[in-house]
């Protein structure tokens, strides 16, 4: 069975060049050099249709980078991403229009990704308008349905994006993403920024939406108690790289890579009050300079020699989990 999305060795380069300053220093003899980052490093990731996959990982793990090339609004410096079996960089014309309005983005902070200056008719409106979806006639009237499936009154569509609370700005971004009528949504972040009590609100809205329309998600998220609710599948990220694939019942029953038990043993639990809190050992590496090896193994309390030279592979361990860990290969766990 084909997946909706795919990526193929997906990576992404972030470089910063050498200023005029830098580049009279280098020729003076100083030893400088571009610096490149990662961010995402040989990514393999299928999403089927109609299912949730949650994206966990640490801030600057590169879970919104992925997004963003999932979402077409990245290009990836290596690898492809394919939408029901074809790749995004070899379609044109009216495929290419298709498939750029059936994935669609909501972002983290509703705030900074919509038009200060525009109303919601316009913000919500325009794009159904531009590309046919919505006649100008009627176009009022489809305005007036999105809003109602997101919550939201019809009677606020004159109103601008300062004139409403944070969780009525997401919503306006839910409404603007649903309004292309889209296959698959990206949701960076989409509740985080949301008071506790909002955040719920929003996250029934998204599963009753993923009934209403069919949709799909992949749902990007550092709350494990969020990604356990709305997940079907969850995929494990750590400094660019995915760690372990796994549906989401079993994942939290038994995570099998070092760094995805990690982060599940420190959830808080009514059963553990007095279980002293203790943060995975050692910093985050710098993704300019990256470990050597498996990008963990500085922070992984079982980690051997092999660990420091040879990258993991994502390998299959069980039907449905994948994990790249060297541990599944040996017979025995070692320290050295």
């Amino acid at each position: 069975m084909t997946a909706m999305i795919e990526t193929h060795d997906l990576s992404k380069d972030f470089v910063k060049k050498l200023d005029f300053a830098g580049k009279i220093a280098t020729h003076l003899g100083a030893d400088l050099h571009e610096q490149v980052v990662r961010a995402v490093d040989r990514v393999h990731l299928g999403v089927e249709k109609g299912e949730v996959v949650g994206l966990v990982g640490e801030s600057g793990c590169g879970k919104s980078t992925l997004g963003r090339m999932v979402a077409g609004i990245l290009a990836p410096t290596l690898g492809h991403v394919l939408f029901n079996g074809e790749d995004y960089a070899e379609l044109s014309g009216p495929q290419a229009r298709r498939a750029q309005l059936a994935v669609q983005m909501i972002f983290q902070d509703p705030y900074a990704s919509l038009n200060p200056r525009h109303r919601v008719e316009t913000i919500v409106g325009e794009a159904p308008l531009v590309h046919g979806l919505a006649s100008k006639s009627g176009l009022a009237d489809y305005v007036d349905d999105i809003l109602k499936r997101v919550g939201l009154d019809p009677e606020c569509k004159r109103r601008y994006p300062h004139q409403f609370s944070g969780g009525q700005r997401q919503r306006l971004g839910i409404a603007r993403a649903l309004a292309v009528k889209p296959d698959f949504l990206v949701c960076d972040e989409a509740i985080a920024a949301l008071d506790v009590s909002i955040q719920a609100q929003v996250l029934n809205l998204f599963m009753d939406l993923r009934e209403e329309f069919d949709l799909t998600y992949l749902f990007i998220s550092h709350d494990l108690s969020v990604v356990e609710h709305i997940s079907d599948r969850v995929v494990i990220m750590y400094l660019g790289r995915v760690v372990e694939v796994a549906p989401t019942e079993v994942l939290f029953e038994q995570p099998n890579h070092p760094y995805a038990a990690a982060l599940l043993a420190e959830i808080p639990r009514l059963d553990q009050r007095k279980r002293q809190f203790k943060p995975i050992e050692g910093e985050i590496p710098s993704p300019i300079h990256p470990p050597s090896g498996c990008h963990f193994h500085p922070r992984c309390p079982h980690a051997f020699a092999r660990c420091q030279s040879e990258v993991p592979a994502l390998q299959k361990i069980a039907p449905g989990r994948y994990a790249a860990c060297h541990l599944n290969d040996e017979p025995t766990p070692k320290n050295e």
